[in-house]
């Protein structure tokens, strides 16, 4: 159960690195997902796989700003398995990306690890996850110590 006294704004995901954490997973949210809809909208039988795996990345991502975001149990449990879903993607597509390149005649947001984005992609899921495992710690610490007074 919540604790009525503490705010949404006090979430620990929110803090510190939790704020630049959720920032970047949205602004990807909207670029990966804009760049995606116009392409398919545009252009779709020119690399259908690609397009189609960038919208995905872009739905991935605001799942797990909102997840990250949030407060509860469940919302960073969300939040943990789409960090995990696109870092597999991310190493998937970036090595398909490489060994296939025939598979991928326009890139994805994942394409060469996420080249094309400074390599965000490989990084963000792991900083997430890294954060969540963070998050997950403090709160936990923090009821124990609850628990005992």
């Amino acid at each position: 159960m919540p604790d009525p006294s503490t705010s949404e704004t006090d979430a620990p995901s929110r803090q510190g690195p939790g704020r630049l954490i959720i920032a970047v997973y949205t602004l990807f949210a909207v670029a990966a997902s804009a760049r995606a809809g116009w392409q398919i909208a545009t252009d779709f039988e020119t690399a259908p796989t690609a397009y189609v795996l960038s919208a995905v990345a872009g739905l991935v991502y605001l799942v797990a700003a909102v997840g990250i975001a949030r407060r509860d149990h469940t919302s960073h449990m969300v939040a943990w398995v789409s960090c995990s879903i696109e870092l597999v993607g991310v190493l998937g597509v970036g090595t398909f990306s490489l060994i296939r390149p025939d598979l991928f005649p326009e890139a994805t947001v994942w394409s060469h690890f996420g080249s094309g984005y400074l390599f965000v992609p490989v990084v963000l899921p792991i900083l997430g996850l890294a954060w969540l495992r963070r998050i997950k710690r403090d709160t936990t610490t923090v009821e124990k110590v609850d628990s005992r007074s």
